[in-house]
């Protein structure tokens, strides 16, 4: 999806200032929403793809007037509503007003540290070989799905080389639906910024994407 969170590339939005010495969470609010959206992901009503593509979906006017965190909680609102877990009476009122939806498991204190430190890794054993080798120039394809995507607008019709093949790896775009994981190729593309930009790029300027292999043709 083309939506608001997007912002590589775009002119309008200024430099990135980072933060000196910023916080983990600098209220907390901000502490608290991050502890609900894990141990809402973890009952597996929903999976991290299907998160993402929760957050990424928020009006435009709506995401980027909001906070990081902020924009956390709108998207696990939605996936509680979404999934039945909570009515929308219920989100509003703060209060349980119906039995509990059962849930596949629960996150439990006992455990925790061990269980996150571990992971949950996305990546799969191969069942084809991959299509493209490190060094092979490939077309990113100039697609603006209405769904979720993990490909850049703005490298989107654009050339590129192979740099890396990093391995096979659940789907997003399919995962975040609950349409299977479909372990696809991933590689690390290398555009240069005159490609992306034109001119005005950095001659010696190089931005490198990770691309599933649904994005990529041969150049």
């Amino acid at each position: 999806m083309n939506g608001a969170q997007d912002l590589g590339g775009a002119h309008g939005f200024g430099p990135v200032v980072p933060e000196p010495d910023e916080p983990v969470f600098h209220a907390a609010w901000e502490r608290r929403v991050f502890a609900l959206a894990m141990a809402m992901g973890y009952t597996g009503a929903w999976n991290l793809d299907g998160s993402r593509a929760n957050r990424e979906s928020l009006p435009p006017a709506e995401y980027l007037a909001s906070s990081y965190y902020e924009i956390w909680l709108r998207a696990l609102e939605k996936q509680v509503v979404g999934t039945g877990l909570v009515t929308p009476a219920e989100l509003a009122s703060g209060r349980s007003a119906e039995k509990a939806k059962p849930v596949a498991r629960v996150l439990a204190r006992e455990g925790l540290e061990q269980r996150f430190r571990a992971g949950f890794p996305s990546s799969r054993a191969a069942d084809a070989p991959a299509r493209f080798a490190v060094g092979d120039a490939v077309l990113a394809r100039n697609s603006h799905p209405t769904g979720h995507t993990r490909l850049p607008r703005y490298v989107r019709g654009k050339r590129g080389r192979i740099v890396r093949v990093d391995g096979v790896y659940v789907f997003p775009d399919t995962n975040a639906y609950g349409s299977g994981e479909n372990p696809t190729w991933l590689y690390t593309v290398a555009f240069t910024a005159q490609v992306l930009w034109g001119e005005s790029g950095d001659p010696g300027g190089v931005v490198t994407v990770a691309a599933f292999e649904p994005y990529l043709d041969p150049a």
